[in-house]
């Protein structure tokens, strides 16, 4: 039902403007830069082309039925708009316009009246209020941001719904920099139609996304959302950061977007009972859905860590032995502990933490986590890649890579800056999370643990 909306053939965008400071210009740029192969139709009354695209003066102009219409006209005029593509047979309607249910009981009446359109004619809407949609690999950018002002995620496998449209660029813009893909961005605005539960079950179904990110502030239908919550989460994991959880927040969120905040508490419980993973604030909710996207969730909770630098380690360990998940801090035989002392320099740890110290080599952290997957004492390896030290080279990556899907969950991380960012990136690329701070180390991998032990019947206690 929605395949036309994430792969859509052709695209109309009314209220195209030759005027590069309007949003019809901004958008229709960005879907012409993103290199979008269907057919373009700009629908504009006063002008003959934009951008070198012949324009249409009105919607009953455009030839055959677009899949979409990304509407950007006054407020007032959209019901209108929305009405002749409903005439015009064009499925989906992705209004940017602001002034809805967001500035007061006039925007809500609007809004009211592109609902009763869309439950008469069946054009469904994202929106009003919305800063668009990005599909890198279907090649769609229908966002109001120029393109020189945003670094725009490459193809990936996380699909992440918003109902804040500037937090989902912002974030997105962040992912980018660091070399994370996306699949599918989606931003709800005052999701008047469609929801975040329609997106999540044709997301289920959806191949090329392995994990879901979803920002809200508040739950259109809540028993839709959770039911859908838990047919989703037994396949893909999904993490969901929710804001609104303060009176006083709640009272933002609803002047943001025209809607009321559930109770925190509540929410939280029900998550964790339906097997979504909460995130706390913007870093967490792509770190989280990134690392369940590429690695195996925890089958335990033992966790080794491999380190070059042993105040990093220490640190490692001190929160994991504080961790409010479950995890431990793994414990090696004497067996375990004899190989790994053959595998490192004479000056390292073969505790846990394994500190390799600053002789630690690329090869040395090839042995170990070999040794600690084969041991089975272990459930997960953190290991710090390090590139600031003589023997540790950006062949880590390869060495990392041939036990990354293996039988122990491994999460990466990398302190510092110059070198360190570089090697992030080439990780990255490999579709292997690399995190730059010992806290969203162990945070990634907590989450890690949380879905895995949901999957199996199992319950985490916070503490």
């Amino acid at each position: 039902m929605l395949r036309s909306l994430f792969a859509p053939g052709s695209i109309a965008v009314i209220g195209a403007s030759g005027d590069s400071s309007k949003v019809g210009h901004v958008v229709l740029e960005n879907l012409l830069k993103s290199g979008f192969s269907g057919d373009i139709y700009p629908v504009n009354p006063k002008e003959d082309s934009i951008l070198g695209v012949r324009c249409f003066r009105t919607v009953s102009d455009i030839p055959g039925s677009p899949d979409i219409a990304v509407i950007c006209v006054r407020s007032d005029l959209v019901p209108g708009v929305v009405r002749e593509c409903a005439g015009k047979s064009i499925g989906f309607a992705i209004i940017i316009s602001g002034g809805f249910s967001e500035t007061g009981e006039k925007g809500r009446k609007l809004e009211q009246e592109l609902l009763g359109i869309a439950s008469e004619t069946g054009i469904r809407i994202i929106g009003p209020n919305t800063v668009g949609v990005y599909f890198p690999e279907a090649k769609v950018n229908t966002t109001l941001t120029p393109a020189d002002r945003l670094w725009f995620p490459e193809p990936g496998t996380l699909s992440f719904i918003s109902q804040s449209g500037a937090l989902g660029l912002l974030t997105m813009d962040t992912m980018g920099s660091r070399g994370i893909g996306i699949r599918h961005f989606v931003n709800l605005g005052n999701r008047t139609d469609l929801s975040e539960s329609e997106l999540m079950e044709y997301l289920l179904e959806d191949p090329g996304t392995r994990s879901i990110a979803i920002y809200i502030e508040s739950v259109k239908d809540g028993k839709a959302f959770l039911a859908t919550l838990k047919r989703v989460s037994e396949v893909k994991p999904v993490v969901v950061l929710k804001s609104g959880t303060t009176p006083e927040s709640a009272r933002a969120a609803a002047l943001h977007t025209g809607a009321m905040a559930s109770d925190n508490a509540v929410f939280g419980g029900v998550l964790r009972q339906f097997g979504a993973v909460r995130a706390e604030n913007e870093t967490q909710l792509i770190d989280f859905a990134r690392a369940l996207a590429c690695s195996p969730p925890m089958k335990g909770n033992r966790v080794a860590i491999v380190t070059t630098a042993g105040g990093v380690g220490v640190i490692t360990a001190d929160r994991i032995a504080s961790s409010r998940k479950g995890l431990v801090l793994a414990t090696f035989s004497t067996e375990t502990r004899n190989k790994i002392r053959e595998a490192i320099v004479d000056i390292g740890s073969v505790e846990n933490p394994i500190d390799l110290t600053a002789e630690g080599s690329v090869s040395a952290i090839d042995r170990v986590l070999k040794i600690l997957s084969e041991s089975g004492e272990a459930d997960a390896a953190i290991v710090y890649a390090l590139p600031q030290t003589p023997k540790m080279g950006m062949d880590v990556v390869d060495a990392v890579e041939k036990h990354f899907r293996g039988r122990m969950t491994i999460v990466v991380g990398t302190v510092g800056s110059r070198l360190s960012d570089v090697l992030s990136r080439e990780f990255e690329k490999r579709e292997i999370p690399c995190y730059s701070s010992t806290e969203r180390v162990v945070s990634s991998l907590e989450a890690l643990h949380t879905y895995g032990s949901w999957r199996q019947g199992g319950e985490i206690h916070e503490s």
